[in-house]
């Protein structure tokens, strides 16, 4: 493992506005990140975020994008590809796509690094993390033996076991994942979201922590190796949105979005033929009673105020993911070899 300080000296913002019901600004401030492509992040507030990347590379700032700390984790000779993390009270999870699957654990802020999860199975390829306040934790990858890979911790981490076939339902020829954003589980309470893609694109609920599983259809286009769900959320245990699209057809914006307000047990598609196109990141902004969203993808960012039925872009900067503060004042957002940081105010 090696550490190393990065001191950013390229800085960019971006003033924008945008009309709401008062009207709301929006800048952005991107910090270059070399040679790193970032898909996982995770807000702990204005000053201080933790990302995990490609070449074994992980990290966080406490100087509001300054500098960061930068972690390699290497496995052997390998360095792995990280696109899935999270982030505790007391401990920094980080988990490899590809064989082997890999899931580390700091309790030290990066310094040491224990492995508390390996995979060795040829097809392992997980998507997305997890991890509850209570210690409940989910990570989901691509099928293995016709149902998806699942594993989950009950005791924060410290120790994480695979949930057998025989109690998900069956994946369809072609059904997987996409680790695009760390945003395909959701964790709410004992109720756990799992997303899908490809040739269909489907949400898989449990209503008592992984016992128990019922898969459900969405609208969102699929049957293509890259279509589907790529990034999903829920505000509370009945309200989320699902993103996503085509990703060789990033300008199309229909069957791309769609709501729920039952918990996933069904989904209406909004703003059909109106923009967002492609996204690859949905969250709802913490406190906005589940109307304010922002989607990010390589087309731009945009924001919803009315629950996801409309949207503006207010930006054409391409990130791939994004994370809100708890206060929902800000988010950090990442993409290919650069962090943002996006702030929100009321005019």
């Amino acid at each position: 493992m090696m550490k190393t300080i990065l001191t950013v000296l390229s800085v960019s913002l971006l003033f924008l506005s945008c009309t709401v019901n008062k009207e709301k600004n929006f800048q952005v401030t991107t910090f270059e990140i070399p040679d790193i492509s970032i898909r996982a992040i995770e807000a702990i507030d204005k000053n201080t975020m933790w990302f995990a990347g490609s070449n074994g590379q992980v990290g966080f700032t406490k100087t509001e994008g300054v500098s960061f700390e930068i972690d390699t984790i290497s496995y052997d000779t390998l360095k792995p590809e990280f696109r899935s993390i999270a982030v505790t009270d007391s401990a920094v999870f980080v988990l490899s796509i590809a064989s082997p699957a890999l899931l580390y654990k700091s309790t030290d802020e990066g310094k040491n690094w224990k492995l508390v999860y390996k995979e060795d199975d040829p097809s392992a390829f997980y998507n997305a993390m997890a991890i509850s306040k209570n210690g409940f934790g989910v990570a989901v990858g691509d099928p293995i033996d016709e149902c998806l890979s699942v594993i989950i911790t009950e005791n924060s981490g410290d120790n994480w076991r695979k949930i057998s076939c025989d109690s998900l339902p069956i994946v369809v020829n072609g059904e997987a994942g996409f680790a695009a954003s760390n945003s395909n589980v959701n964790i709410i309470g004992d109720n756990v979201w799992l997303v899908s893609g490809g040739t269909r694109a489907r949400v898989f609920h449990s209503e008592n922590k992984g016992e128990t599983w019922r898969v459900y259809n969405t609208p969102i286009v699929q049957g293509g190796q890259m279509t589907g769900i790529f990034s999903s959320h829920f505000y509370d245990s009945k309200n989320g949105i699902i993103v996503g699209g085509d990703w060789n057809q990033k300008d199309k914006n229909t069957e791309n979005k769609a709501i729920t307000s039952d918990g996933g047990r069904t989904w209406t598609l909004t703003a059909e033929g109106e923009g967002p196109s492609y996204r690859s990141s949905v969250r709802y902004i913490p406190g906005s009673n589940g109307q304010e969203l922002v989607a990010v993808g390589t087309p731009g960012i945009s924001y919803s105020k009315d629950g996801g039925l409309s949207w503006k872009k207010v930006s054409e900067e391409s990130f791939y993911t994004v994370r809100f503060t708890k206060d929902g004042k800000a988010a950090w957002l990442a993409g290919s070899g650069k962090i943002g940081k996006l702030e929100l105010t009321d005019q």
